[in-house]
C-alpha cells in the first residue's frame, strides 16, 4: 500500500504503570447523564433516554496544557469518567457490557458553551463546541482489575484551588453498563473506543492563566493548565 503522504502517528493513551500505549479508535460522550448537571443545563432528565455526541480521536491530549481555542468567549470545563474498552460488539446487554473494559481514566469535555448554545438553538450538530482541538484532556489510563468499582466513587473538579464541580459517580443517570449496551445499539463498538461518561452539576467557565485538577477515586487525578 502507498500513502499519498505519511499518515499520522494514531492518538494514544498511556496505561499507567506500563510502558503499553492504548490506540484510540472513536470518542463517544454522553450528554446530561447527572441529574444536577442536567438541571443546570435546563432539561429534565426523567423524560430523557441517553444521547452521545463525538469528539475526534486527535482530540485526546495527555500533555496536562489547554491552549484557549480560537472563536469563543466562554469556554466550560466538564470533569468525566472515561471508559476504554478492549473489545467490542452490537446489541450489547449491560451483563455483557463490563467484560469489554480494559480501563478507566479521568478526562475533561471542554466545551466553547457560547458556540454550543448558538448549535442548540439553531438545531445544528454540535462539532464547534464540543470537538475541537485539544477539548479532551486525559489522564493515562488505569487497567480495569486495578479499580475496585466503577459504578461508586467522588468525582470533583477544582479550578485554582477551589472546588466547582462535586459528585459520585452512583449519580449517573446511565451507569457505564447501561451506556455501553446502549450505545451498542447505535454503533459497532470496537477495541480503542472511548466512552466519556457524563459530568456532575458545577460546570463553569475558565480562563489562561486557570489550573484545573479533577479527580475520580480509584482512577486518580488530571491536572490542566489553560494557556
Amino acid at each position: 500500500m502507498r500513502f499519498v503522504f505519511a499518515p499520522a502517528p494514531p492518538p494514544t493513551l498511556p496505561v499507567a504503570g506500563t510502558d503499553q500505549v492504548f490506540p484510540i479508535r472513536r470518542v463517544y460522550c454522553v450528554g446530561r447523564n447527572y441529574r444536577e448537571h442536567a438541571v443546570e443545563m435546563g432539561h429534565d432528565p426523567a423524560r430523557e433516554p441517553p444521547f452521545f455526541f463525538q469528539k475526534n480521536p486527535d482530540n485526546i491530549v495527555t500533555d496536562g496544557i489547554f491552549p484557549y481555542p480560537s472563536a469563543t468567549a466562554e469556554v466550560h470545563f466538564e470533569a468525566e469518567l472515561v471508559v476504554a474498552l478492549k473489545a467490542g460488539g452490537s446489541r450489547l446487554t449491560p451483563a455483557d457490557a463490563m467484560g469489554r473494559v480494559f480501563g478507566y481514566a479521568v478526562g475533561l469535555d471542554m466545551t466553547r458553551r457560547d458556540l454550543q448554545a448558538t448549535a442548540k438553538r439553531m438545531q445544528r450538530p454540535w462539532e464547534v463546541g464540543k470537538a475541537f482541538e485539544h477539548s479532551a484532556p486525559c489522564s493515562a489510563l488505569v487497567a480495569a482489575e486495578r479499580v475496585p468499582t466503577p459504578l461508586r466513587g467522588a468525582i470533583w473538579l477544582a479550578c485554582n484551588g477551589a472546588r466547582k464541580q462535586s459528585g459520585d459517580l452512583g449519580q449517573m443517570i446511565w451507569d457505564v453498563p447501561h451506556q455501553i449496551a446502549f450505545l451498542s445499539d447505535l454503533f459497532t463498538l470496537a477495541a480503542g473506543d472511548l466512552i466519556f461518561t457524563g459530568t456532575p452539576a458545577g460546570v463553569g467557565a475558565t480562563v489562561r492563566g486557570d489550573r484545573l485538577k479533577a479527580h475520580i477515586d480509584g482512577v486518580g487525578d488530571l491536572e490542566v493548565a489553560v494557556v
